[in-house]
């Protein structure tokens, strides 16, 4: 549905892209960067599909995301049938002016950005060098110079104006910031930060792994959160008898694939609590309940994990 809804927006904006373009062509001086946006219906109460798309030379630009319907002052999305619309987004960063029209609350139409001339001297005398693109990229993900001195308050390392672009992207805040570290955590790499957001590495994250008498580093909070060791899957296994195991080694259990139903398995054949190292041995050489059941069969009962293994090593089936 969303595809369908994505494909008669662009349909739609082919159509009144020449017609909207047209009648600006004659009372606008100079040649404002434009494009055209579409607007599609959320499945989040107050929030709308809104993207601004670019036709250049050196490619398309298409930012997208859900944007607060009360961004748009003075537009209607209630309105059943078709209306003309015509909005105007206003940043410290420069204006967005788009008309159009919607269809039951969907559509599409050209927009026209003008970028505010002082942005860049205002942004330089915080500390962010500002060109052209970044000043277009930062109204879209609305930077503003506000948001630019709270940051530059934070002591981030490695900060610039692109990393305030992907702050805004990725929902790095204050607030977020203030979290971690209230946690313990001396963040103050932006790069670190983002990577944090973007695979989910959270203060109730931090402060759980702290309750359970952990205190990771950066890196090894990105590595848990990218093999999936959650302080969730965690509780699963202090349920088979594996209460403060390693944090590298709960790294490789996920990796290596050392679930808690291969733990129980392994217990119901009478391996009651191997230890990390000889769990992680076990799946890398693929030795599973089927193989020592197997192994009994023929009558070779009562191995060590380390025999186990070595059989698996040497090709004996």
């Amino acid at each position: 549905m969303r595809i369908a809804r994505t494909a008669a927006c662009l349909v739609f904006v082919s159509c009144v892209l020449f017609i909207v373009a047209k009648s600006h062509s004659a009372d606008r001086h100079g040649s404002p960067r434009s494009g055209s946006w579409a607007i599609r219906k959320s499945d989040e109460t107050g929030k709308i599909d809104f993207a601004l798309m670019e036709h250049r030379r050196d490619g398309m630009s298409n930012y997208q995301s859900e944007w607060p319907m009360s961004t748009f002052s003075g537009v209607d999305f209630s309105k059943p049938g078709k209306q003309n619309v015509h909005f105007t987004i206003s940043r410290d960063d420069g204006t967005i002016d788009c008309e159009g029209y919607l269809q039951d609350g969907e559509g599409a139409g050209v927009f026209y950005f003008q970028p505010d001339p002082n942005f860049p001297r205002q942004m330089h005398a915080i500390g962010f060098d500002v060109d052209e693109e970044k000043q277009y990229a930062m109204t879209v993900h609305d930077v503003s110079l506000g948001f630019a001195r709270e940051m530059k308050a934070e002591n981030i390392e490695g900060l610039d104006a692109g990393k305030l672009i992907a702050f805004r992207i990725f929902g790095v805040d204050k607030a977020f910031i203030e979290g971690l570290r209230a946690e313990g955590l001396k963040i103050s790499e932006a790069d670190k930060l983002v990577a944090f957001r973007i695979h989910g590495v959270s203060a109730q994250m931090v402060h759980s792994l702290h309750q359970a008498g952990y205190n990771p580093d950066e890196d090894t909070l990105i590595a848990m959160r990218i093999h999936g060791a959650t302080p969730e899957w965690m509780e699963q296994l202090k349920k088979c008898g594996y209460y403060h195991v390693d944090l590298q080694k709960l790294i490789a259990f996920r990796i290596h694939d050392v679930s808690p139903e291969f733990i129980q398995q392994l217990q119901a054949v009478g391996y009651s609590h191997p230890d990390p190292d000889e769990l992680i041995a076990m799946r890398i050489h693929n030795v599973t309940p089927e193989y020592i059941a197997d192994m009994r069969a023929r009558g070779i009962k009562d191995l060590s994990v380390e025999k186990l293994v070595s059989m698996r090593i040497h090709g004996i089936d």
